[in-house]
């Protein structure tokens, strides 16, 4: 680069600069695989993607993720949940036995230490004003519940509007999806994200659509057992969060609470823990219920884990 070239792409180094600093200064390893929405300081975003069909051996264009993630006395507990594969975990045991008791402060706690879901889909970036040079890239995308109800309110169609239902992932019948981000009352806001008209991918030819295709990610690795602790450590885990003793199951869980000062006896129980204090962070609303999708939570909820 000469020094002319120099003075005249000052303007684009230190943009490109700003970037790099900031990516150092974020915890943890950053994934480059998965794309998210860059939104600015007031929290809105926009962006145009494309889900993208089940890749080569897989079923399914999406795959769905349970995970917990709260701060206890004991620190914090961010881990994937055995429900996603379809068996018992040592928290939604532990919850079950609070949530029965039929006591509001305990189920308060279990409110603040309820499982989270996210959804992993492959997407095609068509605009990506934040980030520019995402465009024509693949990536995967985790995303919540609102955004998953605007997928299915497109695959059922509306009889009533006459509106017939499409399948988003199609590469030629599929719709560009127009993904805005607005801050209401604190937390991400998706309301008003929604799918353009079907049409075919970019206009691509099938030699190109096959090529988009070929690069896309698998997403049973992100569900694999692998992915998981057992139940042991799982509950190993809870047991230091949340100071208790117990052991391998959950009713021995509950039966050393007995063993605490603050244990009380209550009609038609045995036993009763009193609630464990959690030390929430101020800025979740009282019940840790945001208005909108839980991964922009389960990522502020890393962030603080981490710092």
């Amino acid at each position: 680069m000469s020094f002319s070239s120099l003075k005249q792409s000052s303007k684009s180094a230190f943009s490109n600069l700003q970037k790099e600093l900031e990516k150092t200064t974020q915890t943890g390893t950053v994934d480059e695989r998965f794309w998210k929405l860059t939104t600015d300081k007031a929290g809105n975003g926009f962006a145009i993607i494309r889900f993208l069909p089940a890749s080569d051996s897989e079923d399914m264009p999406f795959v769905k993720l349970y995970s917990h993630a709260f701060q206890g006395p004991g620190g914090w507990y961010i881990e994937n949940s055995l429900t996603t594969l379809g068996k018992k975990d040592p928290l939604g045991e532990y919850n079950r036995e609070l949530w029965n008791s039929g006591d509001e402060s305990l189920k308060e706690q279990v409110r603040k230490q309820k499982r989270k879901l996210s959804y992993y889909s492959n997407v095609y970036i068509v605009k990506d004003p934040g980030n520019p040079e995402n465009e024509g890239k693949v990536f995967l995308f985790r995303y919540g519940k609102k955004i998953h109800d605007k997928i299915m309110d497109v695959v059922n169609g509306d009889e009533l509007e006459g509106r017939e239902g499409i399948n988003p992932f199609d590469f030629w019948t599929g719709a560009n999806f127009k993904l805005r981000a607005k801050k209401v009352a604190g937390y991400p806001n998706y309301d008003s994200s929604e799918f353009q008209d079907p049409s075919v991918l970019e206009d691509l030819e099938d030699a190109q659509l096959e090529s988009i295709w070929n690069r896309q990610h698998k997403l049973q690795p992100l569900i694999a057992t692998d992915q998981f602790k057992s139940f042991d450590q799982l509950q190993e885990r809870l047991n230091s969060v949340l100071n208790l003793k117990g052991g391998q199951q959950t009713q021995e869980v509950v039966d050393t609470l007995k063993e605490r000062p603050d244990f009380n006896r209550v009609e038609n129980m045995n036993l009763k823990p009193a609630p464990v204090p959690l030390a929430a962070p101020k800025t979740l609303s009282k019940e840790d219920q945001p208005s909108e999708d839980d991964e922009d939570i389960m990522d502020y909820f890393k962030q603080l884990a981490d710092s």
